[in-house]
């Protein structure tokens, strides 16, 4: 909590981050007011909900960065043991500002643009809001893990990576208006699942099948993190490459 604390302060969080998840919530859902179209509407607005919850956690890529800037990486590296359980938790502070912002999205302004949720419905979108901020955690610092090696890239990597997501995981528009090797390939993320989740909540008709898969996915990906930060140390220790000044 302290590392959130030095990021936001409680009106920075409030009117800045909040405000801009919410803002982003409301742009999309008015396309869906301007065709007139209410499935439109909460499409877009539920999956602007849930990517927020993602884009928020996947700044585990910049904040891993950060901790080579700050110089704490060569002690790291240089102490006997293994780096991965230190950066894997490390950044946690993301997930717990993300599933905050967007569960108030979720089931506040949603409710107000139409969705009604049961307690049950409520509990499964919760659930499908962490998943989707694990995930995001996961693939943030896998991605991160790499980008320490060209930390210029930190912010156009994952930006890249969210832009990709946004149009084909099915956030704007389904996933089968993309071509069928795009739509095998956004299914490697948390994201697809987990938005599948909680879209099903969202109409009482959740299917579990999807958010076990997105933690499957998560999971899969926290493996994928830890052992290229593990091969990130090995190199650095075998070469030499990680000083004070770098």
């Amino acid at each position: 909590m302290s590392d959130l604390r030095a990021v936001y302060s409680p009106l920075s969080w409030g009117v800045g981050w909040l405000g801009r998840v919410l803002s982003q919530v409301l742009f999309f859902a008015m396309v869906g007011l301007l065709v007139q179209d209410p499935d439109v509407v909460l499409r877009l607005a539920i999956g602007q909900a849930v990517f927020m919850c993602w884009a928020e956690s996947m700044l585990s890529v910049q904040s891993t960065t950060w901790e080579r800037d700050m110089g704490s990486f060569p002690l790291l590296v240089a102490a006997p043991g293994a780096l991965w359980p230190v950066l894997l938790g490390r950044s946690v502070q993301w997930m717990l500002s993300a599933v905050a912002s967007s569960s108030i999205a979720l089931f506040g302004l949603c409710s107000a643009l139409g969705v009604r949720w049961t307690p049950e419905d409520v509990a499964l979108g919760l659930l499908g809001l962490v998943a989707t901020a694990l995930g995001g955690y996961a693939v943030g610092l896998a991605v991160g893990a790499w980008v320490l090696r060209a930390r210029a890239w930190r912010n156009v990597v994952p930006n890249v990576l969210n832009g990709v997501l946004v149009m084909a995981a099915g956030v704007t528009v389904p996933t089968a208006f993309w071509a069928e090797p795009l739509q095998w390939a956004v299914q490697v993320f948390p994201l697809t699942p987990a938005l599948a989740s909680v879209r099903g909540a969202a109409t009482g008709s959740a299917d579990g099948g999807q958010l076990a898969m997105a933690l499957l996915l998560a999971c899969g990906w926290l493996v994928v993190a830890g052992c290229s930060l593990a091969w990130f140390v090995r190199a650095s220790r075998r070469d030499g490459s990680l000083g004070f000044d770098d």
